[in-house]
């Protein structure tokens, strides 16, 4: 039985590579031309929703969503969920009402294709490099001025270790969000590592349960309440996942 549980996981898998190439592939064309200018960047945003819940789809996954507050239209948030898989960015994508422009790591920038994509479409980080890392913040700040939010996830990195639940909290969304006054919006993803982790022989069709928390306002705080806020959003998320585990 377990030859065939690794057999399944191993076309399973394959399938998903598959889907995600050949679905951007199919609308490169059009990617091209709505990368081209910010302007558009609302309808990449439409796009890119829809590739990502069809891609969920024929995985068989089925997002579950719990919200504590809806975002408003034509508002900006700092988003903030916790990283545990590859397939976080789908379902980011699949709930988020509000166009958001995500930051993300360099590395994802090699993926043949989609790397192509990537780096125009989100702002890239090296986290080996100061000098990148002071860019994001300016890149951060220039996207959000023009109307768009931000998804940051906070730990930078998916633990490897699977008795971590949740990794350190880095401070970049925290000192951007008070820095543009926006709200941070704390999102737990409870399944997504035990469906699709990065351990290549696991992982199974289902339901990827998501919460929105209620959001954190930083509205007259300053940059010294940004360890407060930090920690804040950190115990939502972890008490969140703790409770879950121990159900």
């Amino acid at each position: 039985m377990k030859i065939l549980k690794y057999i399944f996981i191993i076309i399973w898998k394959a399938w998903f590579h598959l889907w995600v190439l050949l679905t951007i592939v199919a609308i490169f064309p059009v990617l091209v031309i709505v990368i081209s200018s910010e302007k558009l960047y609302p309808v990449f945003f439409k796009i890119a929703k829809a590739w990502a819940n069809t891609i969920l789809f024929v995985m068989g996954f089925k997002v579950e969503l719990t919200q504590e507050q809806r975002t408003e239209k034509n508002k900006s948030y700092m988003f903030c969920p916790n990283h545990t898989s590859m397939i976080d960015i789908m379902v980011m994508l699949s709930i988020a009402e509000n166009p958001f422009v995500f930051v993300g790591k360099k590395e994802l920038t090699k993926i043949p294709i989609f790397g192509f994509v990537y780096k125009r479409t989100c702002i890239i980080v090296d986290r080996s490099d100061a000098e990148s890392r002071k860019a994001v913040y300016e890149e951060a700040r220039r996207r959000l001025k023009n109307g768009l939010s931000v998804c940051i996830f906070p730990e930078g990195l998916v633990p490897d270790d699977e008795s971590i639940i949740l990794s350190e909290f880095k401070n970049g969304a925290f000192r951007l969000a008070i820095e543009h006054q926006i709200p941070i919006v704390p999102i737990t993803f409870y399944d997504c590592k035990k469906r699709f982790s990065y351990t290549f022989f696991s992982g199974s069709p289902g339901k990827l349960r998501v919460k929105v928390h209620k959001f954190i306002d930083t509205e007259g705080l300053t940059l010294k309440d940004k360890d407060v806020i930090k920690q804040q959003t950190f115990d939502l998320i972890y008490n969140e996942l703790l409770n879950d585990i121990k159900q």
